[in-house]
């Protein structure tokens, strides 16, 4: 499976907290698919993954520093 972009995560995100707060338990996406979540529980943890997964996209790579420090030895 592909990556998700940023706005399809977004999108995916804002579908679940909809139907979060309409009290459904299922969420059919663009492509067709349907997800049925057991409880409110597992509905919560989804959202927090994909939360999480958009914060990682905006915070962007962390930079990383190599300091080289050389000698002749003597």
């Amino acid at each position: 499976m592909a990556a998700l972009t940023l706005a399809e995560l977004q999108s995916l995100h804002a579908a679940l907290v909809r139907a979060r707060a309409g009290g459904a338990r299922s969420v059919r996406d663009q492509n067709g698919e349907e997800v049925s979540y057991k409880s409110d529980r597992e509905m919560s943890a989804a959202i927090a993954d994909l939360e999480a997964r958009i914060a990682a996209i905006q915070s962007g790579p962390s930079a990383t520093v190599i300091r080289f420090n050389t000698s002749k030895g003597t």
